[in-house]
């Protein structure tokens, strides 16, 4: 048994990297040594023919039909952390925020005909920017740890929270963007897919100021902010791999809670 684990330290040795495991595991190769005899001395307990060893070591190096592949840590490279994006925070982000983002869509779509009108007081216009006309967070659920409610009046029933469409779709395409980054270097600001989502901002913050306030049945200046801002929409929408406006795609209602899958159903 000694033997056989002293032969293994060896294989690790010629498969780690000879410099790296000879400066950092000097015990990988402590008492072994070829000699005159054609011997492998790895100390009195383990003495081997030259061609066994070498027959035992790289049996070693495979493990149920696979190569043994040992990597050195200088070799190892980091992610980015947990921002990185690709492989990491890309699809996670995507389950989290895609069904908001397209349900915003949706909605912003419906818009379209009224807006065409010119009619602003519309209630698809108005339902948009109403702050109060959607439900963000579902009230009534449990917030309790382990079935103790903390709160001093004994109610751990969560609070409904209500925004309009337009907040939580400025929340959900700036989180969404934002994810799509490569390494932590880059500020958010300058990442082409949260330029885009800011840009559609612009436009619809615009037009929410002039028919908010003072809605008119003849707006030709929120149809042009409109008009503009589904352009950039577009622009948005293939950055973060989400289909146009003109596919069809947004015709549909869409689940706004944490889906199960990154991908597009």
């Amino acid at each position: 048994m000694l033997c056989s684990i002293k032969i293994f330290s060896v294989a690790l040795y010629f498969f780690a990297g000879g410099n790296y495991a000879n400066k950092k595991h000097p015990s990988f190769i402590h008492g072994f040594a070829f000699s005159s005899s054609n011997k492998v001395a790895t100390g009195s307990s383990c003495q081997l023919d030259r061609k066994d060893f070498f027959e035992r070591i790289m049996s070693y190096t495979t493990i149920a039909g696979a190569p043994l592949v040992v990597f050195s840590p200088t070799e190892v490279v980091a992610s980015g952390g947990a921002t990185a994006g690709k492989y990491t925070t890309i699809p996670i982000a995507k389950r989290r925020y895609y069904g908001r983002v397209q349900q915003a869509v949706h909605e912003f779509l419906q818009m379209g005909p009224d807006v065409i009108r010119g009619d602003m007081t519309a209630s698809s216009i108005q339902h948009f920017f109403d702050v109060t006309a959607t439900v963000i967070v579902e009230g009534g659920k449990s917030t309790a740890i382990s079935g103790q409610c903390t709160k001093k009046d004994g109610d751990c029933r969560g609070k409904e929270i209500r925004d309009s469409r337009y907040n939580d779709m400025k929340t959900s395409m700036y989180l969404l963007a934002n994810s799509f980054r490569i390494n932590q270097q880059k500020a958010p600001d300058n990442l082409p897919t949260v330029k885009a989502a800011k840009a559609f901002f612009r436009e619809i913050n615009a037009m929410e100021k002039l028919v908010v306030k003072k809605p008119k049945t003849k707006d030709t200046e929120a149809q042009q902010y409109y008009a503009k801002a589904l352009d950039l929409l577009d622009a948005y929408l293939d950055l973060v791999e989400l289909p146009p406006t003109d596919s069809g795609h947004y015709d549909q209602e869409f689940d706004t809670l944490v889906g199960r899958s990154a991908r597009l159903l």
